[in-house]
């Protein structure tokens, strides 16, 4: 007689026991695909909790409540929060083909990604979206075009002057063949190379190419600090003439000087608002950012190219004048040194990892001046330069901001390389630190809008179809987690740790995390500006609605009613 195979599960005990619990297996010629049971929903939109189910069948959202059936598979999710996915729209993952399974972004209830921002993207849209569909990725990646990309490509380097009438018409061609490839819209990043040298009016007219086609407008504006409403005259100018909503990438008051303005920000961005404008924000939870050394240099210094940085750097005359900028800036901020800035990332020496630039001053030169740290930073930045971190926030300053009914929930943050170097933490905990510290620790802002703030909000803003809510006809993106658990152990010297509390993570009707373990699945892909497939649905059926809620109709008036809900913080 033939021998029946035994399969072994090579799986951790209480991992299977938990699987077994929280995923039954329903005989063939079920209704759905997947069933979750027994949930407490949020449906996105920022209204209460309700219990019930929520059917999937082709990769969208069949039915959500009370109704009959039952599932290829189940999940009982009795005691769990049941929400759409969380929708990222500020990361920096133009490496998401190599690094497909995205696994920091998944252990924190992210389903959506869009890349592509503060003006630094891959050039051809089309390349991309092919490399990510090759890679079968794990989650969905839609992508903005970036302003410095396309400025670099087009006049050559990072050069301080406005293009020539052929090379803008070079640069519309761009701008519209990202677009017509799927970009949802046009990003900038005014403290970068080589966006810091374009004008206003050059952004105006790229800003047009991408309303033409539906698309948003993203800026990591000229300035965050002191100049703070210069920079939101910029971004207010370029949304009304162009006729593109806006918005402001990770809102912020940077440095003591500018801290406490919280409230005269909201209140511009407001005005606009009221004045017709479509304009919205996105934040992570932290008060440190992080971003190049580089960039603590005055960008006059760095115009032209790598090559010219360099032998600036090499001239004593020119490296004199670099230094007393620097003087005048730090003092200026009110900081009196560098002690806030931490080098995450330096390839040249991993010594100085995670050391603030005094400290790595002190290793480098034996003493920590003022005048010692400046030649450190130089030096760094002589060698290839670094990727740091910067504590330059308030507190109050960022939960004022995270109260406001049109701020998002996003991280700034690219695709993590486990154990490399010593990143920001917010690229494995934003989404949990939300939830758990301002959600449930501090209570700033109810649990179900900040469910809101990382799911129909986004969709709505960046007109991500059929996403964001639980809803029939959506896409089933889904997280399934526990908001007393939830918790981000990732801090600033250890941040190599994932998210905790989040259960189960559904991409397009597959789940991709069960009872807290990958699957293997990965079953994201593109999303296009306007796209209405996911990656592994089959065609809308008849009765869904062809906007699916993501109007700036829509998103006024949900945010008009949220703004009448919230308190003044």
């Amino acid at each position: 007689m033939p021998k029946t195979p035994i399969i072994v599960l090579c799986l951790p005990f209480s991992v299977l026991l938990a699987f077994i619990a929280g995923c039954a297996q329903v005989p063939a010629g079920a209704d759905y695909d997947l069933v979750i049971r027994r949930g407490r929903l949020l449906d996105g939109t920022g209204r209460p909790a309700s219990s019930g189910d929520i059917a999937v069948r082709e990769g969208r959202i069949a039915a959500v409540g009370q109704f009959p059936g039952t599932g290829r598979v189940e999940i009982d999710a009795g005691g769990m929060t049941v929400a759409p996915g969380f929708i990222d729209v500020h990361t920096h993952s133009e490496d998401v083909a190599d690094l497909p399974v995205a696994e920091n972004f998944l252990r924190m209830g992210v389903t959506t990604i869009v890349t592509g921002n503060c003006g630094g993207s891959k050039l051809d849209v089309g390349e991309f979206f092919a490399a990510i569909v090759k890679a079968r990725v794990a989650l969905n990646v839609a992508t903005l075009i970036g302003h410095n990309t396309v400025r670099g490509q087009v006049m050559g380097g990072s050069f301080a002057r406005p293009p020539t009438v052929a090379e803008l018409d070079q640069m519309r061609a761009l701008v519209d063949r990202a677009m017509r490839d799927g970009a949802v819209g046009l990003s900038t990043g005014l403290i970068y190379l080589p966006g810091t040298f374009a004008k206003t009016d050059e952004i105006v007219e790229l800003a047009k190419v991408a309303s033409a086609h539906g698309g948003i407008y993203a800026s990591h504006m000229r300035n965050e600090s002191t100049r703070i409403r210069d920079a939101l005259d910029e971004l207010t100018t370029i949304a009304r003439e162009a006729r593109i909503p806006a918005e402001v990438s990770h809102l912020k008051l940077s440095g003591p000087a500018a801290w406490g303005r919280a409230d005269e920000t909201i209140a511009y961005l407001d005005r606009a608002r009221a004045s017709g404008l479509a304009i919205a924000h996105d934040q992570y939870a932290y008060t440190a950012s992080s971003t190049g050394i580089g960039t603590l240099i005055a960008a006059e210094f760095r115009e032209g190219g790598n090559t010219r940085y360099r032998n600036r750097l090499a001239d004593p005359a020119q490296k004199a004048r670099m230094i007393a900028e620097m003087k005048d800036s730090i003092q200026r901020s009110k900081r009196g040194d560098y002690t806030y800035a931490v080098i995450a990332s330096f390839k040249a020496d991993p010594r100085l990892n995670g050391r603030t630039v005094p400290q790595a001053a002190k290793i480098l030169r034996g003493t920590d001046t003022l005048d010692d740290q400046i030649e450190t930073i130089l030096d760094i930045e002589a060698r290839g330069g670094a990727q740091g971190v910067f504590h330059g926030m308030s507190e109050p300053d960022l939960r004022r901001f995270l109260a406001h009914p049109f701020t998002m929930v996003a991280s700034d943050s690219g695709i993590r390389r486990f154990g490399e170097a010593v990143p920001h933490p917010r690229g494995y905990g934003n989404n949990a630190r939300v939830l758990g510290r301002y959600v449930r620790d501090l209570k700033v802002i109810p649990l179900e809008e900040a469910v809101r703030k990382m799911t129909s909000l986004p969709a709505q803003t960046f007109r991500l179809r059929n996403r964001g809510e639980l809803r029939p006809g959506f896409v089933a993106d889904l997280v399934v987690f526990d908001p007393e658990q939830v918790s981000d152990p990732s801090t600033y010297d250890d941040p190599h740790h994932y998210a905790v509390g989040f259960r189960d993570v559904v991409v397009n009707g597959v789940p991709v995390i069960r009872a807290g373990q990958l699957t293997g699945a990965r079953p994201g892909g593109p999303v296009r500006l306007r796209d209405d497939t996911a990656p592994s649905a089959a065609p809308r059926r008849a009765g869904i609605p062809p906007d699916g809620g993501g109007s700036e109709r829509n998103l006024r008036a949900t945010a008009q009613s949220q703004t009448a809900a919230t308190p003044p913080q």
